[in-house]
């Protein structure tokens, strides 16, 4: 049995869909968009969670991290993300954008074979000096 039979197609082509698919669902404010790139068993670590009382910035299941990104759209009301790139791992992509409180955020993104996320992790610059803390 080949292991990588059960990877996604991590095509430069599928890797643009996906991120300009997940960028616009955010930038819609469409929770029920964002939410469906993400499976029911979804594993979710960001500093902002952390800020936002999940234990050890963990978010853990489908509902909770509905619940969590329903706060950030309404902590955030004029939330946009700008997409800068988009990279290919094994089984991961990495998305590269500019967030909130004009930070520059990567979060890495396993995902199945429908490019559904089991496990994300989201990283942060710190905020400019200018901007907001």
């Amino acid at each position: 049995m080949n292991p990588l039979h059960d990877l996604p197609s991590l095509s430069a082509a599928s890797i643009d869909e996906f991120a300009n698919d997940w960028i616009a669902a955010w930038n819609a404010h469409d929770l029920a968009r964002i939410v469906s790139h993400y499976r029911e068993n979804v594993l979710f670590t960001s500093p902002f969670a952390a800020r936002a009382g999940a234990p050890d910035g963990v978010v853990r299941g489908l509902p909770a991290l509905r619940g969590y990104f329903e706060q950030a759209l309404a902590r955030y009301p004029d939330l946009h993300f700008e997409a800068i790139a988009g990279l290919s791992g094994v089984d991961s992509v990495a998305l590269h954008y500019r967030s909130v409180e004009d930070r520059e955020a990567i979060e890495v993104m396993h995902v199945d074979q429908r490019w559904r996320v089991h496990r994300a992790c989201a990283h942060y610059s710190n905020a400019p000096a200018t901007g907001p803390s």
